[in-house]
């Protein structure tokens, strides 16, 4: 294995582990839901042993993760893998069902937050209000985006920035135009 692979893989194992503990699972019940020994799952996220595609595509729909998220570790040369992440680099996230396209700014999972570049679609709107255990920051780079905090409605456009924790919440972008934001999120999530 040469050096750029086993710096991957090393990525790997530790966002798995970082993704495992964001939701609340401990290596027995995540090992359970896999169907997997909680040896094998450990070896995983010490770098031990290289999962399979198989493996993968079942631990990212465990996990609530897109597969894409998994690979995206070798793209990076390896003096820069866990330093830098280049502009056409990005890990992509989520589905983009919604019209939210979300690439992933941080170099891993292993840090005690995440930073998303996020993307919303001109006319694109959160189908159902979401909630989670974590404290998000946003901060609108271009466009402009209708939010619902709670019971709280705002709309916020470039230079604007907001916070919410633990409280349910929602998106729009009825408008013509994207709507960009970089979204940091603790714990996390992705």
């Amino acid at each position: 294995m040469q050096q750029t692979e086993i710096n991957a893989m090393r990525s790997l194992g530790a966002d798995l582990r970082a993704l495992r503990k964001a939701r609340g699972l401990t290596l027995a019940a995540l090992a359970e839901m896999l169907g997997r020994s909680v040896g094998w799952l450990s070896q995983v996220e010490r770098d031990l042993s290289e999962p399979s595609i198989s493996d993968l595509r079942q631990v990212a729909e465990v996990l609530g993760v897109p597969m894409s998220l998994l690979f995206g570790h070798a793209s990076a040369p390896a003096e820069e893998q866990g330093y830098v992440v280049r502009a056409g680099a990005r890990r992509p996230m989520g589905s983009g069902e919604e019209g939210l396209i979300e690439e992933l700014l941080s170099p891993d999972l292993t840090d005690d937050f995440e930073v998303i570049h996020s993307t919303f679609r001109p006319r694109s709107k959160m189908q159902r209000p979401a909630q989670r255990p974590t404290q998000e920051v946003g901060y609108i780079l271009s466009g402009r985006l209708d939010l619902s905090i709670g019971a709280r409605k705002f709309t916020v456009g470039p230079g604007d920035s907001f916070r919410f924790r633990g409280e349910p919440y929602g998106w729009a972008n009825p408008y013509d135009i994207p709507c960009v934001a970089i979204w940091v999120i603790a714990p996390p999530v992705y």
